[in-house]
């Protein structure tokens, strides 16, 4: 049943704009309400809020009812994923056919992204009577498909390829006759005319609905949206218990972490930190207050883990090889790729115990670099103890990924009792993990 709700979360999702807009359409039926980025002086407190930043990134908390809150614990997924954006002048048209102009986005597999039915999605700005409205828009209904080269013009295909993304991975979209078409798809989804569409944010994205089988999901977007649907679920469970941990509950979804997070609304942002100051302005807790509850905060980075390949084993590292089913991955690189350290994986680990949750370690072999992620990117704005987790997965940065069936639940598991834990910093090097107080009926 969570993998169904997962795979619908994922269907939802094409793109970093329509993740925001889903995840908030889910918080506020769980009874959170939408502040604009400047308005958060007007919390009230015990309330849940959520804010965005460029349609893409979203933050959502529960206010304290006082300063004598322990601190922030934190979760950050990100919602972008690899694919290919569509660029502004659309339509390459040689007087037979018409394709898209398009480039990459992040580092995907190509061939994954070859022969199979892609649709559009992004958000469109319009032209009003005074200014501008951006509107998300899906066109679900295929737009293109790029198209391999046959064996028989390429021999050597199956000998390991190169694409050249400006020549191999153009889709086609029709014929030279259908010019003009995406405008008019457009136009028709936003009930707009063709001339008051000024500019587009566009990408090309897999519709394939996910599934389950054998003990397994497979579904588009799996990084980092099976990430972001626990790190949610978990959020919204944790609040509705008995159990009120003294401390603020923080949700982030991040995008951009596919191209680096530099942007006003990725990780490197100042996003975490004007909101984690907004909210201790409006309960009268000063900048040096809020850097001392720093230290008696806690963020998990979600991002899913390469697990071991059943053809190729001998790209794992022998002593931090991770399975599908196999539970919730900590991370480590030496060169803080990952920000694990023994603090912080240490903490998380005992969280995990609580939980019931099995875990497994994962490092890259060391002559091989891996990828960086949320956590220590983040931590140059906010710093604060972070451990880098994730779900271990097939196929990364595919257009169809593949998972394990059990571990879904084994993050909801784990992030809920992190959000129901209070964490101590005592001093000298001792951290405690705390019971949260549970709220008494009347006798």
């Amino acid at each position: 049943m969570m993998n169904e709700s997962l795979l619908t979360y994922i269907s939802a999702c094409p793109t970093a704009y329509q993740a925001v807009e889903h995840t908030a359409e889910i918080l506020e039926a769980a009874g959170y309400q939408h502040l604009r980025e400047g308005c958060l002086s007007s919390l009230a407190a015990g309330r849940g809020y959520y804010v965005t930043r460029n349609g893409s990134s979203l933050i959502a908390f529960r206010t304290p009812s006082s300063t004598d809150f322990r601190g922030f614990m934190i979760t950050a997924a990100h919602d972008d994923s690899p694919c290919f954006k569509i660029k502004e002048n659309a339509e390459l048209c040689d007087g037979r056919t018409l394709r898209l102009a398009v480039e990459k986005y992040g580092g995907m597999l190509c061939a994954t992204w070859m022969d199979r039915p892609l649709a559009v999605a992004g958000r469109v700005t319009v032209r009003t009577s005074g200014g501008i409205s951006v509107r998300p828009v899906v066109l679900s209904d295929t737009t293109g498909i790029i198209p391999s080269v046959a064996i028989h013009m390429n021999r050597n295909a199956n000998d390991g390829a190169s694409y050249n993304p400006a020549v191999d991975m153009l889709p086609l979209m029709g014929e030279a006759s259908d010019a003009g078409l995406l405008r008019r798809r457009l136009a028709e989804a936003l009930n707009v005319a063709e001339a008051d569409i000024l500019t587009t944010d566009l990408f090309l994205y897999n519709p394939q609905p996910g599934m389950e089988w054998s003990g397994y999901i497979s579904a588009p977007r799996l990084d980092d949206l099976q990430c972001a649907y626990a790190s949610l679920s978990a959020f919204l469970t944790a609040g509705e218990a008995s159990a009120i941990p003294d401390t603020v509950p923080v949700f982030c979804l991040f995008d951009n972490e596919e191209v680096g997070s530099q942007t006003k609304q990725g990780a490197a942002s100042t996003f975490l930190f004007d909101t984690l100051t907004g909210i201790c302005e409006a309960v009268g807790l000063s900048h040096a207050g809020m850097i001392g509850k720093l230290s008696s905060s806690f963020m998990v980075s979600c991002d899913n883990a390469h697990a071991v390949h059943p053809n190729h084993p001998e790209y794992r590292d022998p002593n931090h090889a991770v399975y599908m089913n196999g539970g919730v991955v900590i991370k480590y690189n030496a060169n803080q790729r990952y920000t694990s350290d023994a603090v912080s994986a240490g903490l998380f680990a005992l969280i995990c115990e609580r939980a019931g949750v099995p875990i497994q370690y994962y490092a890259n072999r060391a002559d091989m670099m891996g990828g960086s992620t949320l956590g220590n990117i983040a931590n140059t704005q906010v710093s604060l103890n972070t451990v880098d987790i994730g779900l271990p997965q097939l196929a990364m940065h595919s257009s169809f990924e593949t998972a394990g069936a059990k571990d879904t639940a084994y993050l909801v598991n784990a992030l809920t009792t992190f959000f129901s834990t209070e964490l101590l910093d005592c001093g000298e090097g001792e951290y405690r993990l705390t019971e949260p107080r549970t709220v008494r009926g009347e006798d």
